[in-house]
Parts: structure tokens; C-alpha cells; sequence
């Protein structure tokens, strides 16, 4: 079977994930240009950005995953981003999120993971899913194990980086 040109659109009680369009590039370099950034990875210039936020559309037609922008259904707001995806530098398949400022604390997380989760136990089916997480980063690592990861302390990392590998099977 094919894969999807583009992410297939998801939803949930509250939430639509949806493929990323361009205007949300503009708000994921609002959030790599702060320090809301040093738990995916950083400060990035938006050149970096861009090739990231490209990474993650363009994993659709070549992997069949890849990320999906975060909506909040009433509203049409994007409120982040969730991704299953493997780039070369990573061992395994990752699902992974972010939040802009504003939007934690609210089960927006934990309510994307879970739909991009169950999306690649039925349609992708990686042979292995885990979360790459920052030790400092409480609240994903908390997401994390409420999403029913149990940490790997064997696990390899994505270029040896010190980072917590939460396994989900």
C-alpha cells in the first residue's frame, strides 16, 4: 500500500490533528526563537526550523508517518505539534510533542499523543515506539508514563545524547 502524501487528519474529543501548513511554521519559529525550546532540542535559527518543519512534512510520502499540527477543534487554533517519525539519527520510531506557551496543563498532550499513538499501533506499526525525553523535562517525562511508556534505561539514543528513552512496545 502507498503511503499518505500528506498526514491523514485525527480527531479527538477536543482536538483535530491535521497536516502542517505553512502558517504554522511561523509559530514553531516563535517557539525555537525562546527558551520554551530547551527541552526539543534548543534555539534554532529559523533556516533550522525550516528544515526541521520540513523533516516532518516530508516524512509522510517516503515513511508513512510524520508529524501532524495540533488544533484545537472549536476554536481552529494550533496549540502545537505531535510526530511519529524516525529520522537516520534515531534508533527507533519516536513519537514525540510540544505545546506552545499557553496550552500545558490542560490534557492537550496527553490527548494528541494517545490519538498518534493508537494511529501507529494500527496503521504504521513500527516494530518498536518510544519518546526520547530531556531528564530535566518533568512534565514529558510524566506524559510519558501516563501514555504508558516504561523507561529504558538500555535503550540507544539518537547520536549517543543524554536523553531518557521511554519504551511503548
Amino acid at each position: 500500500m502507498p503511503h499518505p502524501v500528506v498526514a491523514p487528519t485525527l480527531t479527538t474529543e477536543r482536538l483535530t490533528l491535521r497536516p502542517q501548513r505553512r502558517s504554522d511554521f511561523d509559530l514553531l519559529v516563535a517557539l525555537y526563537t525562546t527558551d520554551r525550546s530547551r527541552f526539543v532540542g534548543g534555539r534554532r535559527a529559523p533556516a533550522v526550523v525550516w528544515r526541521d518543519f520540513m523533516n516532518s512534512v516530508g516524512h509522510w510520502p517516503i515513511c508513512g508517518m510524520g508529524g501532524w499540527a495540533i488544533d484545537i477543534t472549536a476554536s481552529g487554533q494550533c496549540i502545537g505539534e505531535v510526530a511519529v517519525c524516525q529520522p537516520p539519527e534515531y534508533p527507533e520510531t519516536e513519537i514525540g510533542w510540544v505545546l506552545f506557551e499557553g496550552f500545558e496543563r490542560q490534557g492537550f498532550a496527553l490527548e494528541a499523543a494517545k490519538a498518534a499513538r493508537d494511529y501507529a499501533r494500527l496503521t504504521i506499526v513500527p516494530p518498536s515506539l518510544v519518546s526520547y525525553i530531556d531528564p530535566d523535562n518533568a512534565p514529558s517525562i510524566k506524559l510519558a508514563q501516563r501514555l504508558g511508556g516504561q523507561l529504558d534505561k538500555t535503550a540507544a539514543t539518537p547520536n549517543g545524547d543524554a536523553c531518557l528513552v521511554f519504551r511503548y512496545w
